[in-house]
């Protein structure tokens, strides 16, 4: 099954059982730095982070693979009057969207690994701007998680990687096999 099907597959599920979509909750713990500007939000999937953040007066846009997904995000933005902006996009291929260097004040993706997005983040996030990612690692105590290993972080691979950012807040968490970041862009000099 492709990549696409899969997720439409999900979302569909999901929608059936009625499941409101839910902020990540180390993204709601942090909604004190969160207020407002332009907010991208990466694998979006049912929008429970761009919901939440809509709601924090950000402008969002909200992309992901599933069409599904997209038009359930677009169907309940428009009800409730949110600044949320869904897209349809593979994200292994974003050159079609568009994204101008520094023109965002968040990027959040959960539960999403493609290493190759982070230099993109870090052009389009504006200086003192924030990026959240929160995803599976490979803890040692969380061996099977019914991901493979290519879409796990290393340990400590989020710190290097935003090494010259502000580190908000980071947390490898063994039990349940994922690492959190929250990092601020440092201006440039």
């Amino acid at each position: 099954m492709n990549p696409k099907n899969k997720w439409n597959s999900k979302y569909k599920e999901r929608i059936n059982q009625m499941e409101a979509p839910m902020p990540n909750e180390r993204l709601a713990i942090l909604s004190p730095y969160l207020t407002g500007g332009s907010a991208l939000d990466l694998a979006c999937g049912l929008g429970g982070n761009s919901l939440f953040l809509a709601r924090l007066n950000f402008q969002v846009q909200a992309i992901d693979i599933s069409d599904v997904a997209v038009n359930y995000l677009e169907e309940i933005a428009g009800k409730q009057k949110l600044a949320i902006f869904p897209r349809l996009c593979d994200l292994t291929d974003m050159t079609h969207l568009n994204l101008n260097n520094s023109s965002f004040s968040l990027i959040v993706i959960t539960y999403y690994l493609d290493r190759s997005l982070f230099p993109l983040v870090k052009s389009i996030v504006k200086d003192n701007g924030y990026f959240f990612i929160e995803t599976f690692y490979m803890s040692p105590k969380k061996e099977s998680q019914g991901v493979s290993d290519q879409y796990k972080l290393l340990p400590g691979e989020l710190l290097a990687e935003f090494s010259d950012w502000k580190v908000l807040f980071y947390e490898e968490n063994e039990h349940e096999g994922r690492q959190t970041i929250f990092c601020q862009k440092q201006k440039s000099v």
